[in-house]
């Protein structure tokens, strides 16, 4: 947990993160990424030099079938207020759109529902659990589906509901986040989608080419944030929009 803390402190203050007496909505799916950083951001609060306050929110795709009581007692654990916002976003996509790659609109729903509720709570920002691995495969995707030269910022802006998101977890690794986990509340993924996408093959790829190339994950990641070598954020402002 400590190498989490480290590493979660050392992206707020380079990507000049928080501000005084932000108000954070952490988006808590239940899995072990928004779990960990929860919890992270909640105890990194207590101490940092900076004020800054955080509350979680759940956005149920299955209308409020899903149980979210052990995250709810987390959030009593770390002292941290808990909504959840029911959405129909199953039967949206499996049943009446029969979506074969639902993903992209998940997640852009999803986010909209989530930053909607922030904004009615006063919240100023949103934190996301994507982790260095996260931002790696986005730039595969990018680059193979799209050709493109791009993947997601630290620090990017929603313009609809004029809230700054935030990725704390953008410098730690995914086995970090799994081996932490172990101690949450982590609900099953419930997508019919998990483990059958385009971004799992991106992920089984890079896999295969760590066993054959030492340090490939940091040497990717290094590509993308240093600023001495091809640095995708120079030129990204906090106000650029991900709408």
């Amino acid at each position: 947990m400590k190498n989490i803390h480290g590493l979660t402190r050392k992206a707020l203050e380079r990507f000049d993160m928080i501000q005084p007496n932000d108000k954070i909505a952490v988006g808590v799916s239940g899995g072990k990424d928004s779990l960990t950083l929860l919890e992270t951001l909640a105890k990194i609060s207590t101490y940092y030099p900076i004020p800054f306050s955080v509350v979680a929110i759940s956005v149920d795709m299955y209308n409020g079938k899903t149980d979210f009581s052990k995250v709810k007692e987390l959030c009593e654990k770390l002292n941290v207020e808990f909504y959840v916002v029911n959405t129909n976003l199953y039967e949206l996509l499996f049943e009446i759109r029969k979506e074969k790659n639902p993903c992209s609109l998940c997640s852009k729903i999803r986010r909209g529902a989530l930053c909607n509720k922030a904004k009615e709570l006063g919240c100023n920002k949103v934190a996301l659990g994507h982790h260095a691995d996260d931002l790696i495969e986005t730039f595969f995707l990018s680059l193979y589906y799209e050709g493109r030269l791009s993947t997601f910022a630290p620090v990017s802006f929603m313009s609809r509901s004029q809230i700054l998101i935030i990725r704390p977890l953008i410098l730690v690794w995914e086995r970090d986040i799994s081996s932490h986990a172990k101690s949450l509340p982590v609900i099953h993924n419930p997508c019919p989608a998990d483990k059958n996408t385009k971004r799992e093959w991106i992920k089984s790829q890079i896999k295969d080419l760590g066993f054959k190339i030492p340090k490939v994950e940091k040497n990717i990641l290094n590509a993308i944030i240093n600023p001495e070598r091809y640095h995708l954020f120079d030129n990204i402002s906090p106000k650029d929009s991900e709408e």
